[in-house]
């Protein structure tokens, strides 16, 4: 019995409970920053989409697909569009709802700390009607970041509100008589 007893106490002494592992397993608390993350560089280039408002405010376009819905918008002859890195190979267009590029006076202001690329249309979008700012690689298959990081196509569907305009008739020829 002795034997027992002892080979009890044995077995429930001799194995220890498990222990979280130690801090150089390569466990990182939440939060925490590796010097491989912080060496990394910033992350990959996001974008904004703004309109100057009639009274020379700026608001946000929210960036949605075209599949979510297009937000609408306050007439306007003013976007500008900015990416939080400097971006290679792109070309920015804004096209009305017949898939047409919409004549315009753009303006590329690049620097460490992105693009800022402002698009000044000579009449304001028209009420009603749905346009698309599409970002795209200028040549080749792709545009990339400053760090050399490829950025994929970027489409940005949005409405302006109101009602549509209804086209002016042609107008009319008067015949002449003989």
């Amino acid at each position: 019995m002795s034997f027992a007893v002892c080979a009890a106490a044995l077995a429930v002494a001799g194995c220890p409970k498990p222990s979280a592992p130690a801090g150089d397993a390569g466990v990182t608390a939440a939060g925490s920053e590796t010097a491989a993350e912080a060496d990394a560089g910033p992350g990959p280039a996001s974008f904004s989409l703004q309109y100057v408002l009639p009274d020379a405010g700026l608001e946000a376009i929210p960036l949605v697909g075209e599949e979510e819905g297009r937000p609408l918008i306050d007439p306007t002859s003013t976007l500008e569009l900015r990416s939080t890195l400097a971006l290679r190979n792109y070309r920015v267009r804004l096209f009305d709802e017949a898939e047409r590029a919409m004549v315009s006076d753009d303006s590329a202001e690049e620097s460490p700390n992105g693009l800022l690329y402002r698009i000044s249309l000579p009449t304001p979008l028209k009420s009603g009607h749905k346009y698309t700012l599409v970002i795209d690689a200028q040549t080749g298959t792709s545009m990339t970041d400053s760090q050399g990081r490829e950025v994929p196509d970027m489409r940005i569907p949005f409405q302006v509100s109101g009602e549509k305009e209804k086209p002016q008739p042609p107008p009319t020829k008067k015949q002449r008589r003989r």
